[in-house]
């Protein structure tokens, strides 16, 4: 994929918004921001990437409007760590489990509390959800076993589960807003370097070259 004209076309449909924004433009205008975030980085334009991060962040938290939209605090936590931004993850991490991640009855709400805690470097708490999520039949087994390998500092099951969420982004046919990055797998790493699992990402078309 030919990155730069990608990232462009979808920060001029960011561009489109016009007045105030409802609670689905808003959530929209965070795809759209995610997404050439991610073209961005894979074009290797680290800084765009990271002010692109940070729009979505910004438009998925005030999307918020309570309930079981935990996709939201997920995506304002992960676009934070990828933006590099600690005092955001930091906040938007405590934001999201004052929110009662922790304690929803939904995968994805416990997912978004794996996050935080691992964002937190609460251990043994985020060790105690992402086993919750292991045992569900609704949510990626490869996903919750990475989370809680990163949280039980186990370097050769974290290395293992990674590379089955790298293989999953690999045979997906559908992406946010087209573009075919293994996100998922990039937070992944970051939060396995807060760990001190320092492993490089396998070399595959959904990552960007380098991802240090």
């Amino acid at each position: 994929m030919d990155w730069i004209p990608r990232a462009e076309a979808l920060e001029a449909r960011y561009a489109e918004q016009h007045g105030e924004l409802d609670e689905r433009a808003l959530v929209r205008q965070g795809n759209l921001a995610y997404a050439a975030a991610l073209a961005r980085w894979m074009a290797g334009d680290i800084r765009a990437a990271a002010d692109w991060f940070r729009r979505a962040a910004a438009r998925w938290r005030e999307s918020w409007r309570g309930g079981e939209a935990w996709g939201r605090p997920i995506g304002a936590l992960k676009a934070s760590l990828l933006a590099g931004d600690d005092a955001a993850v930091d906040e938007v991490a405590r934001w999201t489990l004052e929110l009662g991640a922790a304690t929803s009855p939904s995968p994805i709400g416990r997912y978004a509390a794996a996050l935080a805690l691992l964002a937190l470097r609460r251990w043994p708490e985020a060790r105690h959800v992402a086993e919750s999520l292991r045992e569900r039949d609704d949510f990626p087994r490869d996903v919750g076993d990475a989370l809680a390998y990163v949280s039980a500092a186990d370097v050769v099951g974290y290395v293992e589960a990674v590379e089955s969420v790298v293989a999953s982004f690999e045979t997906r046919t559908e992406y946010l807003e087209g573009v075919p990055v293994a996100d998922t797998a990039l937070v992944l790493d970051l939060l396995a370097r807060r760990r001190d699992i320092d492993v490089a990402l396998p070399a595959s078309v959904v990552l960007p070259a380098q991802t240090d």
